[in-house]
C-alpha cells in the first residue's frame, strides 16, 4: 500500500522520521557531542539497512518504510525514559560518573514492544 505511492514519499517519510527522532533525542539528551554525531550514525545505519535489504531482494521503498516506522517506534518507546536521559546527561555534563545506569525493565519492554509493533505495521503496509 505505502510502496504503491510515488517514490518520493517513502524518502520524505524516512527524512521526517529521522528529523523527529533526532530532534527528540537532542532535547532529551542535551550533550552537544551526542546530538552532533547521532544523526550521522542513523544515516549510516539506515543506509546500511536499506542496502542490505535491497541486496536481499526487497525494494528500496519497502526498506525505507520499514526503517522509518521502526525509528518512529523507537522514539515512542524511549519517551517514558526521557526524564532519566536528561538527568543522566546533566550529571555527565557536570562530571559525575556513575558505575551503573539502571534502566527500568518496564521501559525496556515498552521500547521493544513499540519498535516491534511499528515494524509489523510497516511490513503490513508495504504488502
Amino acid at each position: 500500500m505505502l510502496t504503491s505511492v510515488a517514490t518520493e514519499w517513502p524518502w520524505l517519510l524516512a527524512i521526517a522520521a529521522l528529523v523527529i527522532h533526532c530532534s527528540a533525542m537532542a532535547k532529551w539528551i542535551p550533550i552537544q557531542r551526542f546530538w552532533t554525531v547521532y544523526p550521522f550514525i542513523w544515516v549510516v545505519c539506515g543506509t546500511g539497512a536499506v542496502a542490505y535489504g535491497t541486496w536481499r531482494g526487497f525494494a528500496v521503498e519497502d526498506m525505507l518504510v520499514v526503517c522509518s516506522f521502526a525509528l518512529v517506534g523507537l522514539t515512542i518507546g524511549l519517551y517514558p525514559t526521557r526524564k532519566m536521559f536528561t538527568e543522566w546527561a546533566h550529571e555527565i555534563n557536570q562530571g559525575v560518573e556513575r558505575e551503573r545506569y539502571d534502566y527500568p525493565r518496564a521501559h525496556l519492554a515498552f521500547c521493544g514492544a513499540s519498535v516491534l509493533v511499528m515494524s509489523a505495521a510497516a511490513v503490513l503496509l508495504t504488502r
